[in-house]
């Protein structure tokens, strides 16, 4: 019985019996616990259920050994996660290399462009090899007219294009040139273009399509190399986008003809007018080519149809509207655009018969400030966007140079009969007048040659319109004009005898 009792104590106070696999802590503390173990004289210090302590210590660190090697392994596994794999940019990256290098134009147009994320995605997958153009390509060698095309947010595509037509998914040195002179290389580049490498045998220049190779490997990187040309590559699709933009600017619309008309003298056919030149404004005015109210029910005005289209100008009104979203803080606009189609097809059809607009374009912040009054009558919506239509090709240039020169100046708007006034305020442009004035605030958002975008931080009204007081004018009592005494005889005299009614002057 008492050896019973003593075995079943020493189970429950045993610590080992408490010990898990998952808590190696425990473990640990047993180990120390069983290396300095307390001084007592009980026969426990020299025998465990009949085995020596040196026996039970030994198995007891082995265990514990084994733990400790296998928790490494575990915590190895865990350690090499995907993020090691995460395919971040670290210091040494080309990337890097080029942000910090004296390649400052390309690195802003990079940057621009919104190609950051991408190319870091590009890096994290294999070798780059960059073509970049010295700064002074991109300052004063290159066209100011492409450039601006370039920078133009609705034009974001073009940019994108033309830099990555500089970038090849390989890596290139100089010494990866082709060898044998006069023979040429072709790699395809991040814009599924195709770029040409060549040697020359005369001069012994290494070039990329057109632009010689200037610092050949001028920085190197593990995940790519850089090499200086002397010019900007331009690619063919961008060059093209480029021309057509232009062209619009100098192309002039088809202008309406309408029914022949027949000379009633002769029964001939009039003669046509002469032809006008490129460029000139159409023959009808614009509030006549505006389609009529819905009090009004003429036959619209006929526009140029067939084979003889020049101008798409719903394709146009879209660009601009993409360009408001892309921009950004003009969202509330383009909605308002968007959501009124017949006002968006009236504009592309102006626009397609020649005619040029410029929309003062309110941010959201000004959006928001309207009430739910001013948007919930009928035709309110409209009506505050024709206020904001001007019918000229206005840009900041030319808007503060009008201010500067002549004090105010009032635009005409497609919100009959009112205007939108124009001063000089704070080295810009000011519209309205008073509290509901705007400031131009983002200029030149968009200008094509046909429609210009003029960002303003305010929503504008016209001027409500007073009626004069009229005042009532005093009458003058009109008086008959006296007869003379002897008149007067020779009326009573007639009248004795029922003859005055044949005389006027007696009635």
């Amino acid at each position: 019985m008492t050896n019973d009792r003593t075995k079943r104590k020493t189970q429950e106070h045993n610590p080992i019996n408490h010990i898990t696999h998952n808590n190696p802590e425990e473990l640990s503390l047993l180990s120390l616990s069983l290396l300095n173990p307390p001084h007592s004289s009980s026969a426990m210090d020299f025998h465990v259920y009949g085995v020596s302590r040196l026996v039970f210590m030994s198995s007891i660190l082995v265990f514990f050994v084994g733990i400790c090697l296998a928790l490494p392994e575990n915590l190895n596994a865990r350690s090499s996660s995907p993020a090691n794999n995460s395919g971040q940019i670290n210091s040494n990256s080309v990337l890097v290399a080029l942000l910090d290098s004296h390649y400052t134009e390309l690195a802003e147009l990079v940057e621009k462009a919104l190609l950051l994320q991408t190319l870091e995605e590009t890096v994290g997958k294999h070798n780059i090899t960059i073509f970049a153009p010295r700064n002074e390509a991109l300052e004063r060698d290159l066209d100011p007219e492409f450039k601006r095309f370039l920078l133009e947010p609705g034009n974001l595509k073009s940019l994108q294009k033309l830099l990555m037509f500089h970038i090849i998914p390989t890596r290139i040195g100089s010494n990866q040139w082709p060898t044998h002179p006069e023979s040429t290389q072709h790699h395809r580049t991040l814009s599924h273009d195709h770029l040409f490498l060549t040697h020359h045998e005369k001069t012994g220049d290494k070039t990329v399509d057109r632009a010689k190779l200037t610092h050949p490997d001028f920085l190197t990187r593990p995940d790519g190399v850089i090499h200086g040309i002397e010019r900007l590559l331009i690619p063919q699709s961008v060059q093209e986008d480029f021309n057509k933009r232009r062209s619009l600017r100098s192309i002039s619309a088809v202008k309406p003809e309408g029914a022949p008309e027949v000379d009633p003298r002769t029964h001939r056919l009039k003669k046509p007018a002469p032809p006008a030149n490129p460029g000139s404004p159409p023959a009808l005015p614009i509030y006549d080519a505006l389609a009529p109210g819905p009090s009004l029910a003429p036959a619209p005005a006929p526009g140029p149809g067939g084979p003889h289209h020049h101008f798409n100008g719903e394709a146009q009104v879209k660009d601009f509207i993409h360009t408001l979203l892309h921009y950004g803080g003009y969202n509330e606009m383009a909605d308002i655009l968007v959501n009124l189609t017949s006002l968006a097809t009236e504009m592309g059809r102006l626009v397609s018969e020649g005619y040029v607009l410029t929309v003062l374009a309110p941010n959201d912040e000004a959006m928001a400030k309207l009430t739910t009054e001013q948007l919930s009558e009928p035709g309110a919506p409209e009506q505050i966007m024709y206020y904001h239509l001007v019918p000229e090709y206005q840009t900041e240039e030319s808007m503060y140079n009008a201010v500067r020169r002549f004090g105010k100046v009032r635009y005409d708007t497609l919100r009959l009969p009112h205007k939108v006034v124009a001063q000089e305020a704070d080295g810009s442009v000011k519209f309205g007048q008073g509290d509901g004035s705007a400031y131009l605030f983002d200029p030149d958002i968009y200008t094509d040659g046909r429609i210009s975008v003029q960002g303003i931080d305010g929503v504008l009204f016209p001027a409500e319109e007073v009626e004069p007081k009229k005042t009532a004018l005093p009458t003058k009592a009109v008086s008959k004009p006296r007869r003379g005494k002897l008149m007067e005889v020779a009326c009573r005299v007639l009248g004795a005898v029922g003859q005055d009614s044949r005389f006027t002057t007696c009635l």
